[in-house]
């Protein structure tokens, strides 16, 4: 049965998809960006602070369905350019410690609201 998960700590929705589908032990995530939920603002100062608040927004999704960063098993990472994927990956691997995550890391030519970096996961718990 496909249970649909939404919190107000991580951005809500600005389209027809939910934040996060639940089914059969897996959850998978929406694709996140550097919106802070509590006001709504994009927050680029840095390619780092993006990436915080867009890891922070996984993690309010991923506690709202009973699940946490040892859940996830799939991350697809989309930059707006290549020459971010240091910093990206460094803020990113701080949420990780072990039995890393399978991932992918695209550029494309453009993301949501002009953002530098979104990024999707998919959970799974037996």
């Amino acid at each position: 049965m496909k249970q649909i998960i939404n919190t107000g700590n991580a951005p809500a929705p600005i389209g027809p998809y939910s934040q996060a589908v639940a089914v059969n032990g897996f959850l998978f995530l929406s694709g996140q960006v550097a919106i802070n939920p509590a006001t709504g603002e994009l927050n680029q100062s840095s390619i780092k602070v993006e990436t915080n608040q867009v890891m922070r927004n996984i993690n309010a999704v991923l506690l709202e369905a009973g699940y946490g960063f040892e859940d996830i098993v799939k991350i697809t990472i989309f930059l707006s350019d290549m020459s971010l994927f240091a910093e990206v990956n460094e803020i990113y691997g701080s949420y990780f410690h072990k039995n890393f995550p399978a991932r992918e890391t695209i550029a494309v030519k453009g993301l949501p609201k002009g953002v530098n970096v979104e990024i999707s996961a998919t959970a799974y718990k037996a």
